[in-house]
């Protein structure tokens, strides 16, 4: 017999629900393999109803909501390569980037491409890039990633840098 949802049940599955790009798209940069994506899901809602009644309303919701789940991501990536690293230690491994024929790129493929460099990046910066593509301030990305607006201009301009030379390589 299945057990009734207390009312703060309630209002959290409605709080993930309402949110669930946030925690999509996080796993998605994070997360290659469709089943670590379900293990990270789980996992930062896990973190969220523990840390529910530690929310402070002076910052939005979704704010919350994301700095909670960048930093169960980071961490899960963490042991996730650490795990992977012991089992891995003798492989080589070679960048998996395709470089097409045709001298330019379409929609998708620069977007697939994007991607591609996006998991390339450290933690903090694959954070930092998802949430300037999600359209967020450098006031809420500062909030989120607990780095000052200044820092958060300066870390985006030479991604954006680096991204532009590497679309450029592409090109050539």
């Amino acid at each position: 017999m299945a057990k009734e949802m207390s009312a703060d049940q309630e209002k959290f599955f409605t709080l993930i629900l309402a949110n669930k790009k946030i925690i999509y798209k996080i796993c998605h940069t994070f997360c290659k393999d469709p089943e670590d994506r379900k293990d990270l899901a789980q996992e930062i809602i896990i973190q969220l109803w523990n840390s529910a009644n530690r929310y402070d309303p002076q910052y939005q919701l979704s704010t919350w909501i994301y700095r909670i789940a960048l930093n169960v991501a980071i961490s899960f990536q963490r042991s996730e390569s650490r795990r992977k690293k012991h089992f891995a230690d003798s492989m080589i491994s070679f960048p998996d980037i395709f470089v097409p024929e045709s001298q330019s790129l379409s929609a998708d493929e620069n977007i697939a491409f994007l991607y591609q460099f996006i998991d390339q990046m450290d933690a903090l910066n694959k954070a930092l890039i998802l949430l300037y593509l999600d359209d967020l301030s450098y006031r809420e990305i500062a909030a989120i990633l607990g780095i000052s607006e200044s820092n958060v201009g300066t870390k985006l301009g030479r991604l954006k840098q680096k991204l532009k030379t590497q679309f450029a390589n592409l090109q050539n």
